[in-house]
This record gives C-alpha cells, structure tokens and sequence, in this order.
C-alpha cells in the first residue's frame, strides 16, 4: 500500500514576502492602483484624503483579524446575519413556573398499573430482523404486522 503524507496547517495561508500572505498582498496592490487612479482624477486635497481613506480601509481588510479570522469574514458574516437574522433569547428565569415533585412508584400504586420491568429476551430470527430494519435505516419495515410483535416488552 503507498503512502501519501497528509497536509498539516492547511488552514494557514502562504507567505510571499515575509509576513505578508498572498491574500493581504493582492489587496494592498489594488488599494495602490485605487490610489493611483485618485492621483490621476482628483485635485490635491481630494487625493489626500480619499488616497488615505483607500490605505486605511484596505490596510484593515488587509491586516486586521477578528477572533483569528481575516476581517473580510467578519463583514461576510455580518452581512449574512442581517440578511436573516436568527434571534434566539435564553431566558433564565420562567414565570407562573411551580415545581412539581412526583413519586413516582405512588402514582403508579394508585392508578393500580402492573409495572414489568423484566429482562428483554430475543429470539435469534426476531434479532435478524431487528438487524435488518437497523441497517436499511427503517426502509425495511419487518414481515410481521405490529399486532403481531410485542412492543411493549
């Protein structure tokens, strides 16, 4: 048999130029051509400030990472939730709750129900059977009728 060496650290991305990942790089180089078309458009003042706002926003997308993920995936996800939202509230404490306490062996007493808690015998067929409907995941349903088997026991 040929043995294949399994990849490790999959999850973490290539580095090209020290630090820096192919993903962040790809980013910073089209935040420089955005700049650059800035430049080429816009007056000084416009350049300066919508240049520094191109580097500040693609140097966060680029470089900040929220609970270990790239930032990117933070916005994705925050998109996704408020496309829909799933509100989900624990709460605590219920109201108009009491507690019930039951004894268990007196309710069954009074209502005077015979409780056999006998061990569970099979046959070998039954087993078989049982076998069956476990492996074809209840497509099988059984030959015999639910009159027929003892459920109960």
């Amino acid at each position: 048999m040929q043995q294949f060496t399994v990849p490790q650290f999959i999850d973490v991305e290539d580095k090209i130029i020290g630090p820096v990942t192919t993903r962040q790089f790809v980013i910073m180089m089209v935040a420089f051509i955005i700049i650059a078309i800035e430049y080429k458009t816009l007056d000084f003042t416009g350049f300066v400030f919508f240049g520094l706002l191109t580097f500040g926003i693609s140097g966060i997308i680029a470089f900040l990472k929220v609970n270990g993920r790239p930032f990117h995936f933070f916005i994705l996800n925050i998109v996704q939730t408020m496309k829909r939202p799933a509100l989900r509230v624990w709460r605590k404490s219920i109201e108009n709750f009491e507690a019930i306490e039951i004894d268990i062996h007196k309710a069954v007493q009074e209502k005077g129900v015979k409780v056999d808690i006998g061990p569970k015998t099979y046959t070998k067929s039954r087993l078989a059977e049982l076998s069956l409907i476990v492996d074809t995941k209840g497509l099988y349903r059984g030959e015999r009728s639910a009159d027929d088997m003892d459920i109960n026991r």
